[in-house]
């Protein structure tokens, strides 16, 4: 079920859940918030943000099986995407985000370095 919400003029979240998932008001806005605090150094030239999450297992069994997928469209760039796992939704978007600002911070490093 995608959920679109816009952060600001610039960058646009869409937060997308599979059917084990339900995409309840305060799990959009707190992944809207995690998403929007990592990659802030960035939303200027971030256009688009696709979060997905899943639950691999269904919730009625244990593990780690809650997956979040990150996909970010950059001004000029090819899209970039992480991937995290986690027992929790929670923590594996906090996961996938983090992972996402390192890879920004890689890339777009390189490039003013040049």
């Amino acid at each position: 079920m995608p959920i679109l919400t816009t952060t600001n003029k610039h960058m646009e979240i869409q937060i997308n859940t599979d059917n084990n998932i339900e995409g309840s008001d305060e799990l959009i806005q707190q992944t809207q918030a995690v998403v929007e605090s990592a990659l802030e150094r960035y939303a200027q030239q971030i256009t688009r943000v696709e979060v997905h999450l899943s639950d691999e297992n269904s919730s009625h069994k244990g593990g780690i099986d809650k997956r979040c997928v990150i996909e970010a469209r950059l001004e000029g760039m090819h899209p970039v995407a992480v991937t995290d796992e986690a027992e929790t939704v929670d923590e594996a978007v906090g996961g996938a985000a983090d992972k996402l600002k390192k890879m920004l911070d890689h890339e777009l490093g390189r490039l003013m370095d040049k």
